[in-house]
C-alpha cells in the first residue's frame, strides 16, 4: 500500500488553477502517462530522478509533512506526474481529511480512481496540441462524468494559437465547469534573461485574446504565479 514520492515540500503557494495563492504543501509523485513536450516536470517520468523515488506509506507521508511544517499547514497539493495512476493515494487522502486537511489534486483526465471524488479541489487539465500528446477526449468524458461538476474545475496551458483553439473546444463542451487559461512558459532553460517580464507579456497577450473573444465571456486567465516568483527553481 505504499506510494512512489518523489518530493515533499513546502509551506508554500499554490500556483496555478483554482485555488492558486493558496497557502499549501506539495507531495509530488512519480510516474506519468503523458511526455509533453514542454513539461517542466520532466524528472517525474524521464528516469533522471529515479534514484530519489521514496516507496512511502500514507502514515509515513503524513509524518513527513509534519516533520517539515509542524502544526504550519491545513492544505495538501498532490502533484505529479499524474497521481491519478496511483490507486494508494485514497489512503493518504483519507487520512489527510480525519487530520481536517483538505487535499488538492491536478491530472490530465487520461485516468480515473474512485478515490478522486474524495478530493477537495480537483483540477482536470486536458493537454493541448502544443505537448504534441493526443488527448483522448472519450476518456476525457468518461472521468468528468464520474465526478461532481461542483467539485472540479478545467484548467487548459496556452503556448500559441492552436492551443487556444483547443481551450476553446474544451470549454464549449464542458460549459458548466469552471475553466482557467494558463498562459505556458516555455523559458525552462534558467539562463533566460527576464524571465518574469517575458512571462508577463505572454500573460497580457494572452489576456487580450480572451477579452475579444465573446466565447471566453466565463472563464479565468491565470499565470503560473510560482514562476514568476521563483523563476524554474524546485522545491517552492
Amino acid at each position: 500500500m505504499k506510494i512512489p514520492v518523489l518530493e515533499i515540500f513546502g509551506p508554500t503557494i499554490q500556483g496555478e488553477g483554482a485555488v492558486i495563492g493558496r497557502k499549501t504543501m506539495f507531495v509530488r509523485t512519480a510516474g506519468c502517462d503523458f511526455r509533453c513536450e514542454w513539461c517542466d516536470s520532466k524528472f517525474t517520468w524521464d528516469g533522471s530522478a529515479k534514484e530519489d523515488i521514496e516507496l512511502l506509506t500514507a502514515q509515513d507521508i503524513y509524518e513527513r509533512l509534519q516533520t517539515i511544517a509542524p502544526d504550519n499547514f491545513n492544505h495538501v497539493t498532490i502533484s505529479g506526474g499524474n497521481p491519478a495512476l496511483i490507486k494508494h493515494i485514497e489512503n493518504l487522502v483519507q487520512l489527510l481529511h480525519q487530520k481536517n486537511i483538505e487535499v488538492a489534486l491536478e491530472t490530465q483526465g487520461s485516468k480515473f480512481q474512485s478515490w478522486m471524488t474524495e478530493i477537495d479541489q480537483l483540477t482536470i487539465s486536458p493537454k493541448p496540441p502544443s505537448s504534441k500528446m493526443q488527448q483522448d477526449i472519450n476518456q476525457l468524458d468518461f472521468v468528468i462524468n464520474q465526478l461532481e461538476f461542483h467539485k472540479i474545475s478545467l484548467k487548459v496551458v496556452i503556448f500559441d494559437e492552436e492551443d487556444y483553439k483547443f481551450a476553446r473546444s474544451i470549454h464549449l463542451r464542458y460549459p458548466n465547469i469552471k475553466f482557467y487559461l494558463q498562459v505556458g512558459n516555455p523559458y525552462l532553460d534558467d539562463t533566460v534573461d527576464n524571465h518574469t517580464q517575458k512571462l508577463l507579456d505572454r500573460f497580457e497577450t494572452l489576456i487580450d485574446k480572451v477579452m475579444n473573444d465573446h466565447t471566453m465571456n466565463d472563464c479565468y486567465v491565470l499565470p503560473q504565479l510560482h514562476t514568476l516568483l521563483w523563476s524554474n527553481k524546485k522545491g517552492v
